[in-house]
């Protein structure tokens, strides 16, 4: 399809709008390290809140939920809002310890938890580890994306799709460093949210959808409109409902969704000016990222399938795209050709966002490993600030031209999101508990990784061969959560703890609360070592949890309210509505004990 003049001017006065940021900001995040990586630790809630939904909000995302819906109904969702139980543990419990830890990555941690050459050899290789090998295939299913948007709706060819999407992205990112990134977040978040509403709002108007009522009566929709699986079909249940739910959220590691925090997540919480705005961040980030943003989404994906319903109509539609490229993920851009002039550069703009707000986000923090805990730690320790800069924004360059490469390799967002919740399965409760029991020790860390990894490259590249097909990805997920947790137990109990003074210090420096360190404060008081720091406030664990129960009730009964209400169902909508209400309510009278 063809944009019209008016679409055309809307995306490069969006662009140029957003290298203006960076430009603007780029004397200040050149000026040290700090700056150019963490905002000189000075950045409000709201914006800090704002950029990490931003960045979750990526041009892979619709793709990715419009394939769930397709495949197995609105209830599919559930393997990624699952995820809320971690964003509301890290908002209430980990958003002030990684804020009071005062480290400049989330990498940084290993050397203040953990001693020795363990410690420092989990630092440096986690950073190329993550900051290179995950990030690149983040940012690539972020591209790929991009590549079906741009094949979809421009015409484009993947080497064009990555080349524009990829240019200014870039520049900005390497100019503005994080601040850069977060005030173009702001700008993008805004643009991204009108043209996912924007993109709901003409797919229900679409003759054959015949509007809400129309696409709620439809047959082929209403078997997929359950907001919980059906129980009668228990595999199902099973993979998309029980396991997210029991086990997932806080077994597997995925980026954004951490475990214990971490990753971009981590490194806004370190940028906020306290510990108050790093908690008041995390919270906005989780409300608005499962209570906000799913239904325009689901609204096109079910629409979509009364306009394409199977991938043949999908391939009839668009004969030019590659074949190996149209899989149900396609759906989302499909829909999105419909769209009047006007309208239609404003959501191309949204997608652009959508992809810059992402890409920036992981460039930023993927440097940041690389400068702060590879170069500066084993390469070059005495680097000044200039180089320091320089060295960050070489960094940014490499990261986007690996990611656009492996781009060119993939073929769907669904096919990438198990993968690398595969290999981070078993790991999330070590992320958990360090903080709170003194025994994990640097071995532990490198266990889990090691057996994480190997089990899901098994997964991936072995078993299919020995056995003719591969298990299905629940009991993937599952046998790497159980042998992952098992080995890095092992280990932690055959393997030498972490020097006291360093526990001691980390006592003394995060105050976790909890019985899990009473072995070191008894310890401690043997030894006549004073661990309490007046300046650093206690933490009452029993309220932090109270407050992340009722901040997911409060999110999911939004969820649900917000659905039941669009389905028709006025009543349920309201009681769901009145829970959320509730529990918001009991969240501000127990935060004082926090």
């Amino acid at each position: 399809m063809q944009l019209a003049t008016i679409d055309i001017a809307i995306v490069v006065a969006f662009l140029l709008v957003s290298l203006a940021i960076g430009i603007a900001v780029a004397r200040r995040a050149g000026s040290s390290h700090t700056e150019f990586f963490l905002s000189g630790r000075n950045m409000p809630w709201w914006l800090l809140g704002v950029s990490m939904v931003a960045t979750t909000f990526s041009t892979d995302t619709p793709n990715l939920v419009t394939d769930i819906v397709r495949t197995n109904g609105v209830a599919g969702n559930w393997v990624w809002w699952a995820f809320l139980l971690t964003g509301m543990l890290t908002t209430f419990v980990y958003a002030k310890l990684w804020r009071r830890s005062g480290v400049e990555t989330d990498i940084g941690f290993y050397e203040i938890r953990y001693s020795g050459r363990p410690a420092a050899f989990l630092r440096g290789f986690r950073a190329l580890y993550l900051g290179v090998f995950f990030n690149v295939m983040i940012m690539a299913t972020v591209t790929l994306a991009a590549i079906k948007i741009g094949g979809v709706m421009l015409g484009l060819s993947p080497v064009q799709t990555v080349l524009l999407a990829g240019s200014v992205t870039l520049v900005y990112s390497m100019l503005g460093g994080l601040t850069g990134v977060i005030l173009t977040d702001f700008l993008q978040f805004g643009i991204a949210m009108f043209g996912s509403f924007a993109a709901a709002w003409y797919a229900l108007a679409r003759p054959e959808v015949g509007g809400l009522s129309g696409l709620l009566a439809n047959p082929e929709v209403q078997g997929r409109l359950d907001l919980v699986p059906d129980f009668s079909d228990p595999q199902m249940a099973l993979s998309i409902f029980i396991v997210p739910l029991a086990v997932q959220w806080w077994a597997t590691w995925y980026p954004g969704a951490e475990p214990g925090g971490g990753g971009y997540i981590a490194q806004r919480m370190l940028a906020a000016r306290d510990e108050a705005n790093a908690q008041g961040a995390t919270l906005l980030f989780n409300v608005a990222h499962y209570a906000l943003r799913p239904w325009p989404w689901i609204l096109v994906a079910l629409a979509s399938i009364i306009v394409f319903p199977d991938l043949a109509s999908l391939r009839a539609a668009f004969p030019e795209i590659d074949p190996a490229v149209v899989q149900n993920d396609l759906a989302y851009p499909a829909m999105l050709t419909f769209l009047p002039a006007g309208l239609l550069g404003l959501v191309v703009a949204s997608l652009v966002a959508a992809y810059m707000s992402t890409i920036s986000t992981h460039l930023n923090w993927g440097a940041s490993y690389l400068v702060n805990d590879w170069y500066s730690r084993f390469v070059n320790p005495d680097a000044d600030e200039a180089r320091l800069v320089l060295v960050g924004r070489l960094s940014t360059a490499a990261l986007m031209v690996a990611a656009a490469a492996v781009s060119l390799l993939l073929s769907n967002a669904l096919q990438a999101f198990q993968l690398l919740l595969q290999i981070g399965a078993g790991t999330g409760l070590l992320f958990i508990l360090r903080w709170f029991w003194w025994r994990i020790n640097a071995a532990s860390e490198i266990a889990a990784m090691v057996v994480s990894f190997a089990i899901a490259a098994y997964f991936q590249l072995g078993h299919a061969r020995l056995f003719g097909e591969a298990p299905p990805a629940t009991t993937q997920m599952l046998l790497g959560v159980l042998i992952t947790t098992a080995a890095w137990l092992i280990v932690t109990f055959t393997t030498t703890p972490t020097d006291r003074e360093r526990l001691y210090e980390f006592c003394r420096r995060i105050r976790p609360a909890g019985p899990g360190w009473n072995e070191i404060r008894r310890s401690a008081l043997t030894d006549g070592v004073d661990l309490i720091d007046d300046t650093v406030a206690a933490t009452s664990l029993s309220a932090a949890i109270g407050c992340m129960l009722l901040g997911s009730t409060a999110v999911y009964a939004t969820l649900f309210a917000t659905g039941n209400l669009l389905y028709g169902n006025t009543a349920s909508g309201l009681l769901q509505a009145a829970v959320a209400a509730g529990a918001a309510y009991a969240i501000t009278r127990l935060w004082s004990r926090l």
